[in-house]
C-alpha cells in the first residue's frame, strides 16, 4: 500500500476543513514548509486546492509549483480540474496526476484528456454512497454505477468518504467493489489500524490528512507498519 499525506490548500495556507464544510477551517501553516518534512519520509504527496473545488477552477497552483521546485516530491492534486486548460497547466506545472471529480462524467472531456495526458485520476467522493461534486455541494450517481461508467476510461481512483473526511472518526465500512487498478482510500483514517483494514479490504493506497497534523499518527510509525503488514 502507498500512502500519500494530504495538503489541503485555502488562501495558500495549509487547512483542513470539517467534512467538506468551508465553515469549519483549520489553519495549519505553510504548506511548503509541511511538504518539506513529508519529504524526508515520502516521495508523493496528495495536494487539494479547495479554493478550485469551490469556485470551478484552480486558484493555487502557483503554490504547487513551488512545493514541486522546492521539495522534489511527487504530486498528485485536485481541486477545480474542470477544463483542459486547468488540466494542462497542472501538467506544466509538474503534476505526476491530475484528479479530475465534477467533469469525469462528461465522457467526451475525459476521453480527451486520458487520451493527451498520463496518470488521469478520477476522485469518487461518496456523501451516503451517491457521489458528490461541485466541491461537494452536490449529489450525483451511485458511486459503484459511477465505478462502473469510468473503468473503461481509467484505472486510477481515490474513494473519498466525505461524511468522515477530517473527522478522525475513523474509516468507513466498506467492501470492495472495483477490480484492478490502483483504488486509494480517503477520510476519517484516524490509526494505524484503519490502515491496517484498508489493506485488508483490497485498497492500493491511502491519504492521510488530520490524523497527522493532530499527532494521531506518526508518518514514520505508518510506514513502518505498512511495510510489515501482514503481521505473525
Amino acid at each position: 500500500m502507498e500512502v500519500y499525506p494530504a495538503i489541503d490548500l485555502m488562501g495558500g495556507r495549509a487547512v483542513r476543513l470539517y467534512r467538506g464544510r468551508r465553515d469549519s477551517v483549520k489553519v495549519y501553516g505553510d504548506p511548503v514548509e509541511i511538504a518539506e518534512r513529508f519529504a524526508g519520509l515520502i516521495d508523493k504527496i496528495h495536494v487539494v486546492d479547495l479554493d478550485g473545488a469551490f469556485g470551478g477552477f484552480p486558484r493555487n497552483l502557483d503554490v504547487v509549483k513551488e512545493i514541486i521546485n522546492e521539495t522534489g516530491l511527487r504530486v498528485q492534486f485536485g481541486g477545480g480540474l474542470r477544463s483542459y486548460g486547468a488540466v494542462a497547466r497542472a501538467y506544466e506545472i509538474g503534476v505526476e496526476n491530475a484528479i479530475i471529480g465534477t467533469r469525469a462524467f462528461d465522457v467526451e472531456f475525459l476521453e480527451r484528456i486520458t487520451g493527451d495526458f498520463d496518470g488521469i485520476t478520477v476522485s469518487l467522493d461518496s456523501r451516503a454512497g451517491r457521489v458528490a461534486v461541485k466541491g461537494w455541494l452536490e449529489e450525483g450517481m451511485d458511486v459503484r454505477e459511477a465505478y462502473d461508467f469510468l473503468r473503461k476510461h481509467v484505472n486510477r481512483f481515490i474513494y473519498t468518504s466525505v461524511e468522515r473526511d477530517g473527522t478522525l472518526t475513523g474509516i468507513e465500512e466498506i467492501e470492495r467493489f472495483w477490480g484492478d487498478g490502483e483504488f486509494i482510500y480517503a477520510g476519517g483514517v484516524s490509526s494505524v489500524g484503519d490502515v491496517e483494514k484498508l489493506m485488508e479490504i483490497g485498497f492500493s493506497g491511502v491519504v492521510v490528512g488530520k490524523a497527522l497534523y493532530e499527532g494521531k499518527i506518526g508518518l514514520e510509525e505508518l510506514l513502518e507498519a505498512v511495510r510489515c503488514w501482514p503481521r505473525g
